[in-house]
């Protein structure tokens, strides 16, 4: 009803105007025909034959235009058809007044190309300043002359703002009514309006039988609305929700989410080879979540930002994992600031972390204080989880020392990490960089650099006591890194690509840390990253003594494409780099007995090829010269003119992890999608997810059945199995639900 409305106003608010009254039109109306003239005793002007009248935001064709000056009416007969820029009026007469604004066409047909949405009837008036009326009402978004779906009354009647009222109102496929309703209310509003959304239902097998939600969109101000969902989860219970959304303009906006749910289901969980109620989710009846993302901008260099992320138990995103407000919601980038759920909340979630963050930045310098708390899924008790209350970091961002030729930037953090069982307490950290870039020739750049890092830390759990209370540590890393940029242009002409460049950048850096007596160092302090660091993370808080070389190669491949029109672009289509890092220091180690030297770390390899836009292949992978391969991930992207995609990966980690992922969309017909998703756990052996589905679809509808079989972990390596069942509608214009 929203495109119908639109498009009514378009129309009937962009009169015709007469030639005299030009002077006060934002621009010029011209007129074309093949004959007019001018009746000065009845003022009427009348243009006849292949008439063509255009004026600011609008084109009116017809046979015969007459305009009755005296009164203000134009009356347009004859093929009338009225344009404005894709969206259209015909009829086999229009009439409207220039006056008062209102009109009507006889036996019109409109289209409005935003909602691609047909409407016709025998008359559309525009009956006052904010009133409408339609005899014989058609709408659809089907193309043409037998469409596949209509709704159809006998009359209709609107008041703009307000509320809309259509008689005998039907729903018609194939010229056969489907649903009827003797009276149809509807809100006639062109900005947000309240109601219900389409429902989400679906049949789980075994894990929640009927699932039922029905969401209700509330607009509560200009600057405010919100969505209430209400879930029937037949083997759980009600769940209810509320999603609330706030903008008071680019500085302050945000969005607040919740639920709860008394879930009545009696929890058997395998314990070992005993069955019986698991003794960690006895009374976890009481299930609920939050999510609130709040930001305030003071100015554009400071702000305010709150992420708090809750939920009621460690089993809340297993048991509801299918279908919930995090996973429809969730967001890689930021785009829509209402639309900034960064997690996937599904069963393989692991953690959440709540952080609240003020912002002050300058050129130079920027100053963040940060409250931290984070969830550990993985665990059944979150005392020992670190906490950080609060972190306070200010930054000096790299810039030359006095105009010399020494630069410096520098970081300083305040930390208080704390957890209910553990170490905790305050840490201090302090580290300015001070470097000398500078050029051999053109060919090479050198940076020597300086980091110097000074440490404190003060415990205050109960286990802090003498020498283990307090302490300070002092070291600084010393680097030398060398680079070079070598390229060179071949001429290909094969196809569309007439030359290729090949770029090669090799670099070496050379790290030096001496060896700090680091034995009271608290648990709670951070990793901190040297200028050479092995490809494999390090395990320990302790700042290692090093002595290092890592080198580094990266490959660039760009191609010089010109399209059919003769313009250039350019192309990157290959890039390959490896690196890896030589520890001095354990290669000149003496060993002992059997243990060997491992004085070289795994090798980095990264691989990124698109020599097609439909055509992508990414890897990841790490190898050791020990071990082997320890780290591989692929990624391949198959796609084609047609729509056909398949998206093949493989993920794997020595001893943790190995994943393959497949998802196929494939064009069967030119009206027929199938899908199929598999997705499996070797390293488990089980199958994680098998979805199997087709879809048939038209101009302006479409019906597609999805089978999904998942199996999840549970507590004690369980293995739990679902077989869920969706059918999809949509009716183009209307909306689109799942079944």
């Amino acid at each position: 009803m929203v495109a119908l409305l639109s498009l009514i106003i378009v129309f009937f608010s962009c009169p015709l105007l007469s030639a005299d009254e030009t002077k006060n039109s934002k621009g010029p109306v011209n007129i074309d025909a093949d004959t007019m003239d001018y009746n000065n005793t009845s003022d009427i002007y009348h243009a006849q034959g292949s008439v063509v009248i255009t004026y600011d935001g609008g084109v009116l064709n017809a046979d015969d235009v007459e305009f009755d000056k005296k009164n203000n009416i134009a009356t347009a007969r004859g093929n009338a058809l009225l344009k404005m820029g894709e969206d259209t009026l015909a009829g086999d007469k229009i009439v409207f007044n220039v006056e008062n604004k209102t009109g009507i066409a006889y036996k019109g047909r409109a289209f409005y190309a935003k909602n691609h949405f047909y409407i016709r009837g025998d008359e559309i008036a525009k009956t006052g300043e904010l009133t409408y009326r339609i005899t014989q009402p058609v709408a659809t978004t089907c193309d043409g002359d037998k469409p596949d779906w209509e709704i159809a009354g006998s009359e209709m009647k609107m008041t703009i703002e307000g509320y809309g009222l259509m008689k005998d109102a039907r729903l018609v496929t194939n010229n056969i009514p489907v649903l009827y309703s003797p009276f149809l209310p509807f809100p006639a509003k062109t900005k947000r309006q309240s109601g219900f959304l389409f429902p989400y239902l679906s049949y789980s097998q075994d894990k929640d039988g009927v699932d039922i939600e029905v969401p209700y969109f509330w607009v509560i101000s200009p600057q405010m609305d919100a969505t209430l969902y209400s879930r029937y989860i037949e083997k759980r219970g009600l769940k209810e929700g509320v999603e609330l959304r706030y903008y008071a303009g680019e500085k302050s906006f945000g969005t607040f989410y919740g639920d709860y749910l008394d879930d009545n289901k009696h929890v058997t969980d395998t314990i070992g080879s005993t069955a019986g109620i698991n003794p960690n989710r006895q009374d976890l009846n009481k299930r609920w979540s939050y999510y609130l993302n709040h930001q305030t901008n003071f100015d554009s260099q400071s702000y305010l930002r709150t992420d708090l992320r809750r939920v009621s138990d460690n089993w809340y995103f297993r048991d509801f994992s299918a279908h919930n407000y995090y996973t429809d919601h969730y967001a890689q980038t930021e785009l829509d600031p209402f639309k900034k759920v960064p997690f996937y909340g599904d069963e393989s979630l692991g953690s959440l972390e709540s952080t609240a963050r003020l912002y002050k930045g300058w050129s130079n310098y920027n100053l963040t204080a940060l409250v931290s708390s984070t969830d550990n899924l993985s665990l059944t008790n979150n005392d020992g989880t670190l906490q950080r209350y609060p972190e306070i970091t200010f930054t000096g961002i790299k810039q030359p020392l006095l105009k010399s030729p020494l630069y410096y930037e520098f970081t300083a953090v305040y930390d208080y990490f704390y957890r209910g069982a553990g170490q905790k307490g305050h840490f201090i950290d302090v580290s300015p960089t001070f470097s000398v870039p500078f050029n051999i020739s053109r060919y090479a750049k050198v940076i020597p650099q300086v980091a110097l890092r000074e440490t404190f830390w003060n415990r205050d759990d109960e286990q802090a006591q003498g020498d283990n209370k307090s302490g300070t540590r002092s070291i600084y890393n010393f680097s030398l890194a060398l680079s070079s940029q070598v390229s060179r242009v071949f001429d290909v002409n094969v196809q569309s690509w007439d030359k290729i460049r090949h770029e090669i950048k090799p670099e070496i850096t050379y790290s030096y840390i001496p060896s700090v007596p680091q034995s009271s160092l608290p648990d709670f302090a951070p990793v901190v990253t040297p200028a050479v660091t092995p490809v494999v993370a390090a395990t320990t808080n302790a700042i290692m003594e090093q002595n290092a070389v890592a080198w580094g190669v990266t490959n660039t491949f760009t191609a010089k494409q010109r399209d059919a029109k003769g313009a250039y672009s350019y192309l990157e289509f290959l890039r390959v780099k490896l690196f890896q890092t030589y520890d001095i220091n354990e290669a000149k180690k003496e060993m002992q007995g059997a243990a060997e030297r491992r004085y070289l770390s795994d090798m980095g390899v990264e691989v990124d090829f698109r020599p097609y836009k439909y055509l992508s292949f990414a890897a990841r992978n790490q190898y050791s010269v020990y071990n082997g391969w320890t780290v591989a991930n692929y990624d391949l992207n198959i796609s084609d003119w047609r729509g056909d995609n398949a998206t093949l990966s493989y993920r794997y980690t020595l001893n943790a992890i190995e994943e393959i992922d497949f998802n196929l969309k494939a064009v069967i017909t030119d009206k027929i999608d199938g899908t199929f998703i598999s997705r499996r756990d070797q390293f488990n052996s089980r199958n994680i997810e098998n979805t199997i589905g087709l879809i048939y679809h038209k101009q302006c509808w479409a019906v597609g059945l999805e089978i999904t079989r998942s199996d999840s972990v549970g507590l004690d390596s369980e293995v739990v199995s679902d077989t869920r069942f969706i059918l999809k509608l949509s009716l183009t214009g209307l909306g689109k639900f799942g079944l």
